[in-house]
């Protein structure tokens, strides 16, 4: 079985050749194209300029996998595109384009929900069955689910502000470190004693396991104020301090929701993390520690797996193809979609609920 996958959700424009072989699968062919030199003259990501990136590369990056593949459009088992949630101009271009394929080839077109190609992508190559516990971390989104099986989420906690990884990227702006900003947090953090200054770890301690970061940012503008900002050593000592906020801030979140996991499903054997913020050190560490205690194996997809990425979305697109969950060419892109929408509506969370 191999499947065409497509990513075009948020400023990374990729696509990819999944093979299964009966369990996990090979990525027969892979491209990403990073759109970080267009969006970093602004500090974040623009939707239009994103879009048109898009538009301009996915021609070319489909071309380059099935030539690197060997294939043709008509030996594919299916065309699987991110078809939500996230920056609508994006997915246009993705689930358009697919259908297009779809339509002259004659092979299924797969709808794919860009959460669940995350938290399905730790099965493309390892041995992880259901159920099992996620914890989901990236720019956009921060939740924990028992994944029950395809298209079956539980929702157990959600941020009640902002993702994880858009914290991140705001403090290394504040910071003064650069776009992209989670990767030049953790670079600066490494030289850096979290001991310095005592940052809270929001939400920890209390029931439930919902996740808040609005205030670490305040704690972060508040110290910066202190500080003098050119000061190197200072500046990694405060990016030190808040990823370590952060770090265990997860971890107690996710232990609470270890402890329930583990007492409804007896049967379940990982705790998985996925998404952006999944690639960093400091996080999978303390995450291991969870793990561990809950009885628990930490799994994580490889780091290249972690960001956003057509491989994913083409493995997600083989677990809905075995199930014979296709889609029509009617289907239309969503800019929101999530995985459990039977779950309540979490207090101040708005549409990140």
């Amino acid at each position: 079985m191999r499947v065409l996958g497509i990513e075009s959700s948020c400023d990374e424009t990729a696509a990819a050749i999944v093979e299964s072989d009966g369990e996990g699968g090979v990525i027969l062919a892979e491209r990403v194209h990073s759109q970080i030199a267009e969006h970093r003259p602004y500090g974040g990501v623009v939707p239009e300029v994103a879009a048109r990136a898009h538009l301009d590369r996915l021609d070319i990056l489909l071309e380059q996998v099935l030539d690197e593949a060997g294939l043709e459009l008509a030996a594919l088992d299916g065309i699987a595109a991110t078809s939500g949630p996230g920056l609508i101009g994006g997915i246009m271009v993705g689930v358009t384009t697919a259908k297009a394929l779809a339509l002259v080839s004659g092979v299924p077109f797969l709808a794919v929900n860009h959460l669940e190609a995350h938290a399905l992508s730790v099965r493309l190559g390892m041995k992880v069955t259901f159920p099992y516990l996620l914890l989901l971390i990236s720019g956009g989104h921060c939740q924990l689910l028992v994944v029950e099986g395809v298209g079956r989420y539980r929702r157990l906690g959600t941020t009640i502000d902002d993702a994880v990884g858009e914290a991140f990227d705001k403090t290394a702006k504040l910071l003064g470190l650069g776009y992209p900003g989670g990767p030049a947090l953790e670079r600066a953090a490494a030289a850096g004693d979290p001991r310095r200054f005592p940052l809270p770890s929001p939400m920890v301690g209390r029931p439930g396991s919902d996740f808040s970061f609005s205030g670490l940012k305040t704690a972060v503008r508040h110290a910066l104020a202190r500080i003098d900002p050119e000061d190197p050593a200072a500046v990694s000592d405060l990016a030190a301090a808040f990823q370590r906020a952060v770090a265990v801030a997860l971890a107690d979140r996710t232990g609470r929701a270890a402890g329930l996991f583990t007492a409804e499903y007896p049967a379940g054997r990982h705790l998985v993390v996925a998404g952006g913020v999944a690639a960093n050190r400091e996080i999978r560490l303390a995450l291991e520690e969870v793990a561990a205690a809950s009885g628990l194996t930490l799994a994580a997809p490889p780091p290249q797996l972690c960001t956003d990425n057509g491989a994913m979305v083409a493995w997600a697109g083989i677990e809905r193809l075995r199930l014979g969950l296709t889609d029509g060419l009617d289907f239309a892109p969503r800019p929101r979609w999530p995985l459990d929408p039977s779950a309540p509506a979490a207090a101040f969370a708005g549409v990140k609920a």
